[in-house]
């Protein structure tokens, strides 16, 4: 029989490996966004889920996929809670996740920068020479640092258009949060 605790993290795997709605390529393990499985009973879960922002349109989608999933594993009530603290930030994205990202083409989010708000800086839209000490963004497709920015907002509320200098690719780029 497996005890509550393997049970858990069983349930947990299995709403991890769920794909987020509007960036397939990653689960919701790998986007961080999953924060908690918790079993009440023999078949009752309760699934804490963060959104990447206050107002994400996935986040309906992503709490069907997860009721679904849960259910399909034998658990009669699924309920998937909006946790927005701690608020999710793109230091919750795994390495594996960084990594599919730059691979599906989407510029990852750049790490290390300092906990807290993440600066706005208003200005020159290239990135050929940083304003600030940050990495600068660089092309999914040829590597390039040399890129600028096109747009604010891309598909998503979460990432920013920008074109590289070199290749002269369009890319989107997963914004710092």
């Amino acid at each position: 029989m497996v005890t509550a605790t393997a049970l858990e993290a069983e349930l947990l795997e299995l709403a991890g490996a769920v794909p987020d709605p509007e960036l397939p390529v990653l689960t919701l393990r790998e986007l961080g966004v999953l924060r908690a499985v918790r079993l009440h009973g023999g078949d009752t879960v309760e699934v804490d889920l963060t959104p990447t922002y206050t107002g994400c349109p996935a986040v309906e989608a992503m709490s069907l996929d997860i009721e679904r999933v849960l259910r399909a594993h034998g658990m009669r009530e699924v309920t998937v809670r909006t946790v927005l603290t701690p608020a999710w930030s793109t230091d919750d994205i795994t390495p594996e996740g960084r990594q599919k990202l730059a691979e599906f083409g989407i510029a990852p989010p750049r790490v290390g920068h300092d906990s807290g708000p993440v600066p706005l800086a208003l200005g020159p839209t290239r990135t050929r020479e940083p304003q600030s000490p940050a990495e600068p963004v660089r092309c999914p497709h040829c590597g390039s640092a040399e890129t600028e920015l096109l747009s604010r907002f891309s598909s998503t509320a979460c990432k920013a258009l920008r074109r590289c200098l070199a290749c002269r690719e369009p890319f989107d780029h997963f914004k710092e949060l």
